[in-house]
Parts: C-alpha cells; structure tokens; sequence
C-alpha cells in the first residue's frame, strides 16, 4: 500500500518514521509538534537542542524515543502570506526532504501530517494537493508504503470545485437500487437474451470446444495490458497504488481473483477508456453501478481522462469512500 490517507493520531503509527510539522527551533510547539514532543519524552527534546534549528522547507532526523517509531523527521512549512511568497515550492521542499532522509536511513515506511495546513494558516485543499503531488511522484520512483494522517476530518478539505463537480455529477446520475432506468432494463434483456443463445450453443459443443472457448482471465489481461502499453510492471503496479508483493501474486497465479479496489486501479494505472474498464472488471466478475457513490467517482474521473490513483483516492476519502490500490 504505497500512498493511503487516514484517520489516526500520528503519534500512534507504527512505521519506521513520522514527520514533524515543526517550527524553525526545533523546540517544540502547539498542534502536531507538541502532541510529539509529549508522545516521544524529553529526550526527543535534548537530542533537537543538538540541532541547533531548522530553515523552512528543510528536514531534520532524530530518534523516536518512547514513540512506537524508529525515528522522527523534523520539517518545517512555510507560512502562508497569500501565496505569492514561495509557500508551495517549500512545502513541496518539506515534502521531498523528509523523504529523501527516510530513504537515507532506510526507512520502508513514513507518516505526515497535513504540513503547514493548522496554525501557518496554508489553505487546506492546496496543502493537500502539494503533499499528494510530491509523495505520489516520489513513490513512482521508490519503494516506500506513505501515510497522510488526518486526525479530525475538519483538517481535510479537496478543492470545492472538485468537490462541487463530483457531488453534480452523483446527484445527475445516481440511481436507487430499486430503481432501474429503461436503459438498464433493456441491456439486462439483451444480456440474458445473449446468454440464453450462448448456453443452448454450449450444450453442443465438445470439451474440446469448449475448452477453447475459455476467456482469458483477469491477470493474463492485466499482463497483456501492460505489454500493449509498453510499461514496465513497476511502472504498472505503481502506478495503481499497489504493494509489489500483491502484483507478484497476480502475475505468478492465472487465476488470481483480485477484489475490486485492486482491478479498478490497474484500470486506472493502465489509462483505460470506460469500455475497457468494464471489460477488465468483467474478467474479475464486477461492474460499476450507477446505484454505488463509489462506482460514480471512478467514472467521473475515467470520463474526464484523469487516470492520476492519488488525486482519485483524495475525493474518495473526502466522500468517506474506500481507496484505490491500498
């Protein structure tokens, strides 16, 4: 699970470091800084007066003490003066350094806060963008598992225009389960029709027959894919947010069965039209339905061509909706 947003207290996550949104002394503060600092014990404090302070939009490591992760990357954020004054290239700085220093002391996983996005004052959707953007790239080129923790939903916010056009977008389309349009109706006649022909014909065939009519399965398309698309499978599984581990399953079993958050991120990570979506959900024995708030955030994003996991996954967690990939 490479990049997963969720609700927790940081001070609580078991990964190999956490990020501290600090000030520039190192001292400790207010908000995430100093429920830290209290989480960790005076000594995290001892070791920051070692470090003589911090420039913003750089980092800084230390141990973690009593907390139940190995070490703490101490970063400092801009505060917001409106946006003219070089805030987004260093909160992108902070993002980059804390995850460079993971790397240097080869850590395998990390957890942020919102950096800068409390007391600094630096509005929260563009806060959350920045952290999805440099974590996201970063891990298209490394292997590392990353957290954004949120600690109260209040502190996460998506753009209002992505949020107002996604919630359009439900209201336009989404249909009660017990509530069918014609057009459904007619395609679940057609289907059965179709497949009323298909079994009076299989009851003629021989095993032989019948054998080659066998549909390729869901990891030999997902293989095919990816060679039509010319990707490596790094590059594939990346991209879909999924752990190597998982894609080694899939590429070593034919019939693997994946769950439907998995076959929807390869969907995206390959850049898949809506048809083919289908076709490679279909093979995993899923759909999407206009009556699933789910199913219609997918396909508004696969209907305005943006195939990016982590901007998806961002409106998911705001429409307190299961992510992709992770």
């Amino acid at each position: 699970m490479p990049l997963k947003i969720v609700r927790n207290d940081i001070t609580t996550m078991k990964v190999d470091a956490i990020v501290n949104a600090a000030n520039n002394s190192l001292l400790g503060g207010g908000g995430v800084d100093g429920c830290i600092h209290r989480a960790a014990g005076p000594e995290l404090l001892e070791e920051c007066r070692k470090l003589h302070g911090c420039e913003t939009g750089d980092a800084k490591i230390t141990g973690g003490y009593k907390l139940p992760c190995r070490y703490v990357i101490h970063t400092v954020g801009p505060v917001w003066r409106g946006g003219d004054h070089n805030e987004k290239a260093l909160l992108e700085s902070c993002y980059r350094r804390s995850m460079e220093l993971a790397l240097e002391h080869r850590c395998t996983s990390i957890a942020f806060p919102l950096i800068s996005a409390g007391v600094y004052g630096y509005p929260k959707d563009k806060a959350l963008k920045v952290a999805i953007d440099v974590i996201g790239d970063f891990l298209l080129r490394h292997e590392m598992d990353a957290y954004i923790v949120i600690f109260d939903k209040k502190a996460y916010q998506i753009s209002e225009k992505l949020f107002g056009n996604i919630r359009r977008y439900i209201d336009d389309n989404y249909v009660k389960s017990h509530e069918e349009p014609p057009e459904y109706m007619a395609y679940r006649a057609a289907a059965a029709r179709e497949c009323q022909m298909q079994n009076i014909g299989a009851a003629n065939m021989s095993l032989d027959e019948k054998l080659k009519q066998l549909d390729e399965s869901f990891s030999q398309m997902l293989l095919r894919k990816i060679d039509e698309k010319g990707m490596k499978d790094s590059q594939c599984y990346k991209k879909a947010n999924i752990d190597r581990k998982l894609f080694s399953k899939i590429r070593s079993d034919v019939n693997y069965r994946p769950s439907k958050t998995t076959a929807i991120a390869f969907a995206i990570a390959l850049e898949l039209p809506p048809d083919e979506t289908a076709d490679m959900l279909k093979k995993a024995g899923f759909a999407l339905s206009h009556s699933n708030i789910f199913d219609l955030i997918i396909e508004y994003f696969i209907e305005e061509g943006n195939y990016n996991i982590f901007e998806i996954n961002e409106a998911l967690f705001a429409f307190d909706q299961p992510l992709l990939g992770a």
